[in-house]
């Protein structure tokens, strides 16, 4: 049994946010599949929809990209760091085509697409100790994605972690290899993040079609949670 806690230090940058939490236990296969009819239909249909939150000729200017940079201004940030959105908008942008990676992310990046919400998800098996959502205190080990060495944390930054350091970096900017999903997840943890009302308007509706496409998809129901400034902890069974 182990536990997510989002921390003091994160209410107080950000007292209007919240974070939807889906658990997703029981994966059977998640192995990559990169002709799989069903999930380049969901990519494409994400990318298709995301192109309806790029109105502004100006990219940086449009509503979601501004909120997350402002929101990102408000925490310590490695230089050049973006919401995990913002950079899946910006491949809609450029008309670049979503390539499958594997069903898990597939599935989430889909999502992110379609409501435009930063979304991402980790290995529950690989977890150590208690996920917590807060500012970093520095020095927290991260070793990125296709990285060779460690890349720690900044004092302030947004991270979340647990005992053994860094699981994201600056919110869901950058993802750590040791608790990425893989073809051998089994137990999964999503995490959406919002900092405003309308934002979480859509991340409640983005939540529950996750929920259905994975269900939809591995045959496992998940069970989800949502985590503001009044409830800012939920207990994940073993």
């Amino acid at each position: 049994m182990t536990k997510f806690i989002a921390d003091p230090s994160f209410w107080e940058v950000f007292p209007e946010a919240q974070i939807n939490v889906l658990i997703v236990k029981g994966i059977a296969d998640n192995q990559a599949k990169t002709d799989d009819s069903y999930l380049l239909e969901l990519l494409a249909k994400g990318k298709e929809a995301a192109k309806g939150y790029l109105q502004e000729e100006t990219f940086s200017q449009n509503p979601v990209l501004a909120q997350w940079r402002g929101a990102f201004s408000q925490f310590k940030t490695k230089k050049g760091a973006r919401s995990s959105i913002e950079a899946l908008l910006k491949r809609v942008s450029q008309d670049r085509a979503f390539s499958p990676i594997n069903p898990l992310v597939d599935i989430y990046n889909s999502i992110s697409l379609e409501f435009a919400v930063p979304c991402g998800g980790e290995d529950l098996q690989k977890i150590a100790g208690e996920i917590h959502l807060g500012q970093a205190a520095g020095g927290e080990a991260f070793l990125p994605l296709g990285a060779e060495a460690d890349a720690p944390a900044l004092p302030g930054e947004m991270i979340y972690y647990d005992d053994e350091g860094a699981i994201c970096r600056c919110l869901n900017w950058r993802e750590a290899q040791r608790t990425m999903l893989t073809e051998t997840t089994k137990d999964v943890i999503f995490f959406m993040e919002s900092v405003n009302a309308e934002q979480a308007q859509r991340a409640d509706q983005a939540m529950l079609e996750l929920k259905k496409r994975i269900a939809d998809y591995f045959e496992v129901e998940g069970t989800d949670f949502v985590v503001n400034a009044e409830n800012s902890q939920v207990t994940i069974e073993g």
